[in-house]
């Protein structure tokens, strides 16, 4: 006969499991929310450059390298006591150097990519309600406003938006599965252009790049570090398949009439949904961006969102008055040099935190100079890569 216990047990081991589901599900949205945005919308456009299949490489190679340094980075934070953001577990364990280091990889990223999510936005929204982009300035600098206003909430708007974010993300890749497929032509799949082989690298990094998001993470999920390293394989795995499908059926549709921001050529609702994967990343990137003002460099909260939600506006402004970057520039600048020099440190960082952390973690994972090595010079290359085009 079995043990039968206490219907009150049964129901709070339900409502336990309930919350550790919630949690996963809102953490994993995070890490996804992060990751799929602006650069989604510009990888068809280089897979187009250089060819799809050199393209679809690229996706498989830079998702895996980014799913190890996110595993890294994971291990860091459930090494370490308090919250932190990557320039504050930077200083514990590579010192003021290192933490400068950090600070100004990831404030350049973010700044890249909230710049980014502006351009796009900004031209979508022309685009929409003035069948052309002539009006990406204005529309951009109305989006900042409204923008700056859900980040001045912070992580209350971001656990509220980022489900409904990452679920029309989805809805895109469903949608466009739907309605597009009869019309992919595998002639369009098949281009490939030497010369621009090492195009992607930049966009296509940017296009992954979620170590932000990762201390995010810990937070949602105190009490429940366990599910981690579940987390950031489950974020990981969704990204790589997402674009991998997207940049198929876009680049199959269109071929060369491609542009810089896929959906535009798309449609109306398709226009719609694009904007909301800008919309969500820049969520999570700010309010990354604010946490590490106010954790780690002590800000108070209203200079640290002004530093998040209005400098990135002017910056905005003055690039697009002046015309000094296009779209798929911005995010490959911010892909090869902000996310290949925050790689770099994190090696570093885990290697210290293995010997320095004073919490024992939930997982770990084995690092060692060989790897290092390797990953390092690959993001190096990228970013001499940039800079020899002129960048």
């Amino acid at each position: 006969m079995g043990v039968r216990f206490p219907p009150s047990l049964f129901v709070e081991g339900k409502i336990k499991k309930m919350k550790t589901n919630k949690k996963f599900v809102t953490a994993v949205c995070v890490i996804v929310g992060t990751a799929i945005g602006a650069g989604v919308l510009g990888i068809p456009y280089v897979a187009v450059q250089a060819g799809f299949f050199v393209a679809l490489a690229y996706i498989l190679l830079l998702g895996g390298i980014i799913l190890l340094c996110n595993l890294y980075l994971g291990e860091i934070s459930l090494r370490t006591k308090g919250n932190h953001q990557l320039p504050g577990y930077a200083r514990k364990y590579l010192g003021k150097k290192g933490a400068w280091l950090m600070q100004f990889a990831m404030i350049f990223g973010i700044y890249s990519a909230i710049l980014a999510y502006m351009v796009g936005i900004g031209g979508s929204l022309s685009f929409l309600i003035f069948g052309n982009v002539n009006h990406t300035l204005l529309m951009g600098f109305l989006f900042g406003i409204l923008m700056s206003l859900l980040l001045w909430k912070g992580i209350s708007a971001l656990k509220k938006f980022e489900k409904i974010g990452v679920g029309i993300i989805f809805l895109l890749l469903a949608a466009i599965i739907i309605f597009f497929i009869d019309d992919v032509k595998l002639i369009n799949l098949s281009g490939f252009n030497f010369a621009n082989i090492f195009l992607p690298f930049g966009v296509i990094l940017f296009a992954f790049l979620s170590f932000s998001a990762v201390p995010e993470v810990e937070i949602i999920l105190k009490d429940n570090e366990k599910l981690m390293k579940k987390v950031i394989v489950a974020s990981s795995v969704i990204s790589i398949i997402f674009y991998a499908l997207f940049t198929f059926m876009v680049v199959g549709f269109k071929g060369n009439e491609t542009p810089e921001i896929a959906t535009l050529t798309l449609g109306a609702f398709f226009i719609v949904l694009g904007i909301f994967t800008m919309f969500t990343s820049h969520l999570a990137l700010g309010n990354a961006l604010k946490d590490n003002f106010v954790f780690d460099s002590k800000m108070k909260k209203f200079s640290a969102w002004f530093f998040v939600a209005l400098v990135p506006i002017f910056i905005f402004l003055i690039t697009q008055y002046f015309n000094l970057f296009s779209f798929t520039k911005i995010i490959s600048i911010g892909g090869s040099i902000s996310g290949g020099l925050t790689a770099i440190l994190i090696f570093f960082m885990l290697k210290k935190a293995k010997k320095k952390g004073n919490r024992k973690p939930e997982y770990s994972v084995s690092i060692n100079w060989w790897i290092i090595g390797i990953l390092s010079l690959i993001f190096i290359a990228g970013v001499v890569y940039d800079l020899m085009r002129g960048i």
